[in-house]
């Protein structure tokens, strides 16, 4: 009996732990938004920030890409667009790169595996972050 009840006590330790980390991961995402987003596409995600009226294309409505995806939140894309992998253009050049913005510039033993998850923590927190945006 006492080893199902050290069972259940990590179970719902390790519960409370996602829990804590999936919260974190959405404050992550909206301080990320807020910084490096906010300013074309808006507080709000519809495209209407303080830069949107300076940009050649206009900033899209980052709270219809499930809709606009059948329903489905395209998350590889949207990833893909953060990280620079898509080459969207935005400006009259590339949208900012935030896969380079967001890594660390200090490599070594406090930061072994260097800047790779650094970089895809970031990006995967502000993409779960616009999902939770989606109308």
């Amino acid at each position: 009996m006492p080893r199902l009840a050290t069972m259940i006590s990590i179970v719902a330790a390790c519960g409370f732990t996602v829990g804590a980390a999936l919260a974190q991961d959405a404050d992550i995402g909206k301080s990320l938004y807020d910084d490096y987003c906010a300013a074309c596409h808006g507080a709000s995600g519809a495209g209407d920030g303080d830069m949107a009226n300076l940009m050649t294309i206009p900033a899209p409505n980052l709270t219809l890409l499930a809709t606009n995806n059948d329903g489905e939140f395209p998350m590889l894309n949207v990833i893909h667009i953060i990280d620079g992998r898509t080459g969207v253009r935005a400006h009259g050049g590339p949208m900012p790169v935030f896969g380079r913005v967001f890594a660390s510039t200090e490599p070594g033993p406090a930061n072994p595996y260097g800047s790779v998850l650094e970089v895809r923590g970031r990006v995967l927190s502000l993409a779960m972050y616009l999902e939770s945006l989606q109308k």
